[in-house]
């Protein structure tokens, strides 16, 4: 399953809110960059944005994002705000996807343990699309 993952400006939880009534969905996470690691060196503000949240629906609709935060390395940009995410059964999987698809791009996140837990990398393919691989935690 390729699932979209979309940035916002400041506004995922109210978007969030919005998808899950329009499309009569859960929200399945929501975390805040607050609550992560290094969540006590950023501002009151930005402690309060999404770090990543999930939404699941009817149909087989699965929808993620996160609010973006300038240090995240580029500009917010809407039409360049969006990433396919692949979430594989296993590490080899993963590996394997993340490895395949990367050629000829740029890797911006290589695989590893992320601060949540699962296995995951990102990376932007040889065509510029961007890609999140995430490999669940058991």
């Amino acid at each position: 399953m390729i699932v979209p993952y979309i940035a916002y400006d400041g506004n995922a939880e109210e978007a969030f809110n919005f998808y899950k009534t329009a499309l009569n969905g859960t929200i399945l996470t929501m975390m805040r960059f607050g609550d992560t690691p290094q969540g006590d060196q950023l501002s009151d503000v930005d402690k309060n944005k999404i770090m990543h949240v999930t939404l699941e629906a009817p149909g087989g609709i699965m929808l993620m994002g996160n609010d973006h935060l300038d240090y995240m390395g580029e500009t917010y940009k809407v039409g360049n705000n969006f990433s396919l995410t692949i979430h594989p059964e296993d590490k080899a999987t993963a590996d394997e996807l993340f490895n395949n698809l990367s050629i000829g791009g740029t890797i911006t996140i290589p695989m590893s343990q992320a601060p949540w837990g699962d296995y995951f990398g990102m990376f932007i393919d040889k065509f510029g699309i961007k890609w999140m691989i995430n490999h669940q935690a058991e």
